[in-house]
């Protein structure tokens, strides 16, 4: 006991010293929670204002608010006199292992707060992305559920998204429908313009504010192919494409107006030899 006891007073200054930097090192753990809190609360406030989706958001947060924890650990013993240089470093080496080895995951994380910042598409529009089409049932921080038209679930990694092309067929109120009819080349082009300005003008889905193009396109091997281009508001697209396409079927076979299909024609030559 005297030999701990003439230790202590042997070194009292230098434990002074230590608890006086001991506190120091506490208040700085407690000041610095308190500001990472407050920042990452702020950050989240900031995304919130952009419009940013809750689950980025509170991950955002969380991120932000354990990176910042990190540092002020760091200053705080670095504050006590050890030496942090080795700490920083070992930190640095686990996070490049963790990054190369989470590479993909970490690119679709990325991807998906690309897709729900800029919102390209949301919940509900029907999308071709990744070679594939569909509407869009969910989006997530990695992935993107889509339903096919007969009823399949597919789910995208986000990074396949937005390497490549995004068509959304319903950003938009209005799409215009693009028909090819072929008649025969004996057909009259006028009446036959007449029967399709007809069929199309008839239609109550089909809007009459819009310009609407009928014209020749092409001058094809066996037929003479009209263009039909109406407009209509992008939720009627396929049932007037459907529609437009059965009446004009039954309007031109009213009319007389033959639509062909594809045939060969094949001529033989005979020649005729006479034998001495």
């Amino acid at each position: 006991m005297e030999a701990i006891t003439q230790w202590f007073q042997d070194n009292q200054a230098l434990i002074q010293e230590f608890l006086i930097k001991f506190i120091v090192a506490i208040v700085i753990l407690f000041v610095g929670k308190l500001l990472a809190k407050m920042l990452s609360k702020g950050i989240q406030k900031i995304l919130s204002h952009k419009g940013v989706d809750q689950t980025v958001i509170s991950f955002v947060g969380s991120l932000a608010y354990g990176l910042l924890l990190l540092v002020v650990f760091i200053v705080a013993i670095s504050h006590l006199g050890f030496n942090t240089s080795s700490l920083v470093a070992i930190v640095g080496a686990a996070g490049l292992a963790i990054g190369l080895a989470l590479q993909g995951s970490l690119s679709n994380f990325a991807s998906g707060i690309l897709l729900i910042s800029f919102k390209p598409f949301k919940s509900g529009d029907f999308v071709e992305v990744a070679g594939n089409a569909g509407i869009v049932e969910e989006v997530h921080i990695f992935s993107t559920q889509l339903r096919t038209g007969d009823n399949k679930t597919v789910i995208i990694p986000n990074g396949a998204i937005t390497s490549g092309t995004i068509t959304n067929y319903s950003r938009k109120p209005t799409r215009r429908i693009d028909l090819i009819i072929g008649v025969s080349y004996d057909a009259d082009l006028a009446k036959t313009k007449e029967v399709l300005t007809s069929v199309v003008n008839n239609h109550e889905l089909v809007l009459k504010d819009q310009d609407i193009t009928i014209g020749v396109s092409e001058l094809a091997d066996n037929s003479v192919n009209l263009v039909v281009r109406p407009w209509v508001k992008t939720e009627n697209y396929w049932p007037v494409h459907f529609d437009l396409l059965e009446t004009i079927k039954v309007e031109l076979d009213k009319a007389g107006i033959e639509i062909p299909y594809p045939q060969l024609s094949v001529h033989v030559n005979q020649e005729n030899t006479n034998e001495s």
